[in-house]
């Protein structure tokens, strides 16, 4: 299935997509949230639209689209998990996953503005394969972590580079303001993706194709990652890993390049579906507001 949330922000209802048709399935009476994936929800959600599809509104192509997610307790992500990224940034392909955090507060719709924090003179681009979990995940074995996976999401992992690696500590600080985070439009259910180990992804900037690969790249792949994030923390139901971007980001041209007011980005993983941001300027959303 392709699960959505769709409305305005703050008051999105749970969707389905079936046969490339959404349904609003608000009906069932959960939101997409820990405690629904923590109660099988996929399997009972599937099971109640079987029963109930006819009855359920088709909701407008030419409605918002939220996270597909609500509230996850954090997003995990994993750096230079690309070896052709490793290479532009400078760095040694890594013999363990490098892992971060993104606040969860950057998390936006798919299609949502991205919005240059104050200050920003260095934002960036990141297509990723995103990971939801969904059962309590904690000293997972490496052949049981595909049973911990709910789905998988499209995400934008924004990066502020001068925040990020010219202020002194953790690459948090580069990665977390509003709207650095877009997912979906879709979660995308694992009896749809068959390997997600072989996924093309690409990303354009203003009609510009700046990133393409594929999953297979990665250097640590989706079971791995599970498995290894689950040795040093518990992975909660509707938590997300994010998988690392290949080749093509702003920092690793020459000369740099990062996105300014006015931009258009635009980005897709194979079977997940395709987000698109506007980019505008911190001080522009204060001129909006006055």
């Amino acid at each position: 299935m392709k699960l959505f949330r769709f409305g305005e922000t703050g008051q999105e209802l749970p969707g389905v997509m079936l046969n490339d048709i959404k349904f609003d399935v608000s009906a069932f009476g959960e939101d997409y949230d820990e405690a629904f994936f923590n109660s099988d929800g996929i399997t009972r959600l599937n099971e109640w639209v079987k029963s109930n599809q006819n009855e359920c509104r088709i909701v407008e192509e030419n409605i918002r689209m939220g996270p597909p997610v609500l509230k996850p307790s954090k997003i995990v992500c994993v750096g230079l998990n690309y070896a052709g990224h490793a290479e532009e940034s400078g760095m040694e392909i890594p013999s363990e996953p490098i892992l971060f955090f993104k606040s969860t507060t950057a998390i936006v719709g798919p299609d949502d503005d991205l919005i240059i924090p104050k200050g920003s003179k260095k934002t960036d681009w990141e297509v990723e394969l995103g990971i939801v979990i969904s059962k309590s995940a904690g000293y997972v074995p490496l052949e049981d972590a595909m049973d911990y996976i709910a789905g998988y999401v499209l995400h934008n992992d924004y990066s502020e580079r001068a925040f990020q690696l010219e202020h002194a500590g953790q690459w948090v600080k580069g990665k977390s303001a509003d709207t650095f985070a877009p997912i979906g439009p879709f979660l995308v259910t694992t009896d749809e993706i068959s390997d997600p180990g072989n996924l093309d992804l690409w990303l354009t900037v203003n009609g510009e194709e700046m990133q393409r690969s594929n999953t297979s790249d990665m250097v640590f792949d989706v079971p791995h990652l599970v498995s290894y994030i689950s040795q040093f923390m518990t992975l909660l139901p509707c938590d997300i890993i994010s998988t690392g971007t290949p080749f093509g980001v702003g920092l690793g041209l020459d000369p740099p390049r990062f996105l300014k007011h006015g931009d258009v980005v635009e980005l897709g993983v194979e079977g997940l579906g395709i987000s698109r941001q506007h980019v505008k300027s911190y001080v522009s959303t204060l001129k909006n507001e006055n």
